[in-house]
């Protein structure tokens, strides 16, 4: 009978010890008892202007159960912003409300502290509490517009030179029309930057240009760019495509550049000459700008480009393209360079030193180089049939850089050259013009470096 009593005592001691550690490890495991405390972040890179909204986010598996922040003032903390949520939310953002800032406050501490609703820490759940210590900047950046050219031309360029200085800077730059981008390459000093920018062809409305320096404090300085604009004649021509063309080189060029191939003539072209040449276009883009020299610059030294020796100019640039099918127009684009043709596999040379940053097999546009000369300025040799220099070499004015070819979306033997402005193609002839490149360039520099010696009197 005792050995029962032993017996049925073990039993029940072994099943409250199982109990209890199954319970231990339902709480150690379940997502109900999850012990990570929640996390709080802030949009704010710690700097404040005393005007923007200060945006705080809160995430958490369990869901966010109330939060709390507070302001730090002479008086100690103030609430700014409090909240219980009721429904499960895994993250939650929230800007906190107006605070009174002495004027002459330098820094703002703030205090957020956040509960989740998981069951851990007796169904309490896990607190976080953060602080961060803010720098408050009402300052404006200085951006001040040096010189510039006086005029630009549809498809054609301009150079901007710019003094910009704050002492939290986060980013400076120009836009066109607000919608594109141009990058500020540091000139002469400190604080002064240069800039040639580009009206890109296909753009045929004239907004405004500006200048754009923000600080860390997301205080903000735009100054417009004064320019007179001036019209560009446009040619549009008729194109017949055969389809000889679409068999021999539109399927070929979607193919080697992995794009699907359609089933019907013109959605083979259109996507061709359409779909391929805007992903082309971008390629261009993206490489002119992660490897165009950002250097500091004092001088300016680009010559005329000159044309391939001994050929003749069977397409100009900012030619507006009608195609044709069987009587039909399918599709229309922009011929964005000089087509020139000599003979069979003729010498191209470089005009300008450079350095290669681009060398490859581009769709539409065929084999193809890409060479920065500094200032953001590129060259582009298209349909080439054979390369002499490497990604990333530098290349001397002369150079024999490849030859020409029929690569790519063409039938017939010709260079296609262009000229980029930050990855966007614009006209060559001027960059052809020894003077347009003295008086829309060179001398907008020289005229800005008297403003920059001056300003260190």
């Amino acid at each position: 009978m005792r050995r029962q009593k032993n017996s049925f005592g073990k039993i029940v001691i072994f099943l409250v010890l199982a109990v209890v550690a199954a319970g231990a490890v339902f709480v150690f495991l379940s997502p109900q008892f999850e012990k990570k405390a929640p996390e709080i972040t802030t949009e704010s890179n710690l700097f404040w202007n005393g005007k923007d909204k200060l945006t705080i986010s809160l995430s958490d598996e369990s869901g966010i159960k109330e939060y709390s922040a507070y302001y730090v003032g002479n008086n100690g903390p103030v609430v700014i912003n409090s909240q219980k949520i009721s429904s499960k939310q895994t993250n939650v953002t929230f800007n906190l409300g107006d605070i009174r800032l002495n004027p002459n406050a330098k820094s703002i501490k703030i205090i957020v502290e956040a509960t989740d609703r998981s069951n851990w820490n007796l169904f309490q759940g896990n607190t976080v509490s953060k602080e961060f210590i803010l720098d408050v900047d009402r300052k404006r950046p200085v951006a001040n517009v040096i010189t510039n050219s006086y005029n630009i031309r549809q498809g054609g360029s301009a150079a901007v030179v710019v003094e910009v200085k704050d002492e939290n800077l986060s980013d400076k730059y120009i836009t066109f029309n607000n919608e594109y981008r141009f990058e500020l390459i540091p000139y002469k000093k400190e604080n002064f930057y240069v800039a040639i920018i580009a009206w890109p062809v296909w753009e045929e409305e004239f907004s405004r240009v500006n200048l754009v320096a923000v600080d860390k404090a997301n205080n903000k300085t735009i100054s417009k760019v004064p320019l007179y604009i001036k019209d560009l004649k446009i040619k549009n021509d008729k194109i017949k495509i055969s389809k000889n063309f679409i068999e021999r080189k539109s399927i070929p060029v979607l193919q080697r550049s992995d794009f699907e191939v359609p089933t019907n003539d013109i959605d083979i072209f259109v996507k061709q000459n359409r779909d391929l040449r805007v992903s082309n276009v971008a390629t261009i883009r993206k490489a002119s700008l992660e490897n165009m020299s950002k250097e500091m610059v004092s001088t300016f030294d680009l010559k005329p480009f000159k044309r391939l020796s001994g050929s003749k100019t069977f397409a100009g640039f900012a030619e507006r393209r009608h195609y044709y099918y069987e009587g039909d127009k399918i599709d229309e684009a922009w011929h964005l360079g000089m087509d020139w043709a000599s003979i069979k596999h003729a010498t191209i040379n470089v005009s300008n030193d450079g350095r290669v940053i681009f060398n490859d097999y581009l769709g539409i546009y065929g084999n193809t180089l890409v060479i920065d000369h500094g200032f953001g300025v590129q060259s582009l040799y298209a349909h080439t049939s054979k390369s002499f220099v490497q990604d990333t070499e530098n290349v001397k004015a002369g150079d024999k850089i490849a030859t020409t070819g029929s690569s790519g979306a063409v039938f017939g033997d010709h260079l296609h050259f262009g000229v980029l402005v930050q990855g966007i193609e614009v006209n060559p002839l001027e960059w052809m013009d020894r003077n347009w490149i003295k008086t829309r360039i060179s001398n907008i520099l020289h005229e800005a470096d008297y403003a920059i010696k001056s300003s260190e009197k």
